[in-house]
């Protein structure tokens, strides 16, 4: 198997429970990873663990960044150590810049960015201890683009990649990566919502032609997540069906 170092790799995963998180989850699950799933509705974490018996799985408002370092503590219990964390945990609060009022702003920042950070922060503690660990940040094409409507959201996806190339400058010398993918747009519960005349506009900007899907974000978090990437720290994976070309 070309990605048999994940097995029994351990893994902490920030909204795993839905979308994109599942299909990274549902991965990493079938290679044999142990992982722990971060999310804030505990309905779906109980459906999450009876559909793959053995994972674990912490209800938690990543907007409460006072209690992220316990909680980490106990993530890192229940796992016996940590290999991986994933900030994949986002919300958005679109509105036009002028009715944008500054809850909406600060929700966003406070959970797409500022909780990363903090998560990130703990497992830098870890990985140093252990000479080793990978993170991997979820960002997305917005952060390159724009959007009309989502300047919190595009700002708190592109200022996750700047903390993420310094983090990996920080950090590269430790044997710690930090990277991030940026995923296009995606058959998601997010993107669910769009109105067919809005994909169709979409569909236009995609040289591909097609909405892409969870697992094609999932297997480049994959890669980033195994040995295969040793020597990759500070970039960005684009999976967005050519939509946007560095």
């Amino acid at each position: 198997m070309i990605f048999n170092d994940l097995k029994d790799k351990k893994i902490i995963l920030t909204g795993g429970s839905r979308g994109i998180g599942l299909s990274m989850l549902d991965k990493f699950y079938s290679l044999g990873s142990k992982v722990l799933i971060i999310g804030s509705n505990k309905e779906n974490l109980e459906k999450t663990k009876k559909k793959y018996p053995g994972i674990f799985a912490e209800a938690f408002d990543l907007n409460n960044h006072s209690e992220i370092p316990s909680l980490f503590q106990k993530c890192i219990k229940q796992l016996g150590g940590l290999d991986v964390l994933i900030n994949n945990a986002g919300i958005t609060k679109d509105n036009l810049a002028i009715r944008m009022n500054k809850d909406e702003w600060t929700k966003v920042i406070d959970i797409n960015l500022t909780s990363s950070f903090l998560m990130s922060q703990e497992a830098i503690k870890v990985f140093i201890k252990n000479k080793n660990g990978s993170i991997v940040n979820i960002s997305s094409v917005v952060a390159h683009l724009g959007n009309a409507g989502q300047v919190n959201y595009a700002s708190s996806k592109a200022a996750l990649i700047a903390m993420s190339k310094s983090l990996a400058r920080e950090y590269a010398k430790k044997n710690i990566r930090i990277n991030c993918i940026s995923p296009g747009f995606i058959e998601s519960d997010m993107t669910s919502t769009l109105k067919d005349e809005h994909k169709e506009v979409l569909l236009k900007n995609i040289p591909m032609a097609k909405m892409g899907k969870g697992e094609d974000v999932a297997n480049a978090a994959i890669f980033l997540s195994s040995n295969l990437a040793s020597y990759v720290t500070g970039e960005t994976i684009h999976v967005n069906g050519g939509m946007y070309m560095a």
